[in-house]
Formats: structure tokens, sequence, C-alpha cells
């Protein structure tokens, strides 16, 4: 492959990377460093990519393993989940209510299942390549899949409950 068509076909998924990194970190600047960083390793890398195999699930892989080596190396991976959640910031503009209850309802979600939810059902992932991103196993993929599902619809049910005060 030329390194005109290389560049080409790394540019076809930037997006997907973009939205699946801001989706992981909850912040859109986190989530371009991250971004830059996994084009960065996968064109330092490109030469262990075997032509004919799936480029986006080895971009996806890259990224997600830069994520969480770097909540590693950070040592706060529980910190960072709940200062997430604590802190999302929701546009107050935003039209759609539901859409952003989704969104504070996913910051909610386990990271495992949060991840698996998105590969899935954003980035249509199969099973296998999910797995091949995670490192997880393809039975594990799909009990956090549907753990994740299930636990994202108890979360939208509750929002949806008008919530009572008691005045005396």
């Amino acid at each position: 492959m030329t390194q005109q068509n290389w560049e080409e076909n790394i540019k076809v998924h930037i997006p997907r990377l973009r939205r699946y990194a801001r989706a992981l970190t909850n912040d859109v600047s986190n989530a371009d460093d991250l971004v830059q960083d996994c084009l960065e390793r996968a064109w330092d890398k490109r030469q262990s990519w075997t032509a004919g195999t799936n480029l986006r699930a080895w971009l996806f892989t890259i990224l997600h393993n830069l994520f969480i080596n770097g909540l590693r190396r950070q040592k706060i991976h529980n910190e960072y989940i709940n200062q997430s959640i604590a802190s999302q910031d929701i546009k107050q503009h935003e039209p759609n209510t539901a859409l952003r209850d989704l969104q504070k309802c996913m910051c909610q979600l386990k990271p495992e299942y949060r991840e698996v939810i998105i590969l899935a059902g954003l980035e249509n992932l199969t099973y296998k390549e999910i797995s091949d991103v995670t490192g997880a196993p393809i039975g594990t993929v799909m009990s956090r899949l549907s753990r994740g599902r299930q636990e994202l619809k108890l979360l939208m049910s509750e929002v949806d409950k008008p919530k009572l005060v008691s005045v005396k």
C-alpha cells in the first residue's frame, strides 16, 4: 500500500475515532489528544498492519489501548469515572432533551458497558471486532452488551419518572 493510499484509508476513520474517544473521555479536548496519539501510534506501527484486515478495528484497538494505558498510568480509574459523571458538561442550549438524557445515562454506565454499547450501537462493529478492540472474549462482549443495555434501559426509565416532593 502506498503512503497516499494509507493516508486516505486512515482519514476515513478519523470521525469515528473522534466519536469513540469522546465517548470514552467525556471531554472534547482529551478526546482530540487521544485521537492524535492514536494516529501517531498507527503511523509509527503502520508496517505491523496487515493489508486486507480490518483497518477500523485495528485503529479502534490502538485508541482503546491508549485510553486504558492512560488510566492505568494515572492510577485513577475509579476517580476518573466518578469525576466524569460529576462534572458532566451538558449543553444548556441543546434542544433535544432525550439526547441529553441518553448522554447523562451513558455517563453513569460502567466504562466496560459504555464502550461495548458505543462500539456495537454507534459504530456497528461485530462481536468479534469488539472483542478484538477491547481484548475481551466474545462471550464477555455479549454479556457486557446485554447487561449494559439493561442498565441503560433502567437508567432511562428513571429519567422519565416524575419526582415527588413532600410539602409540609
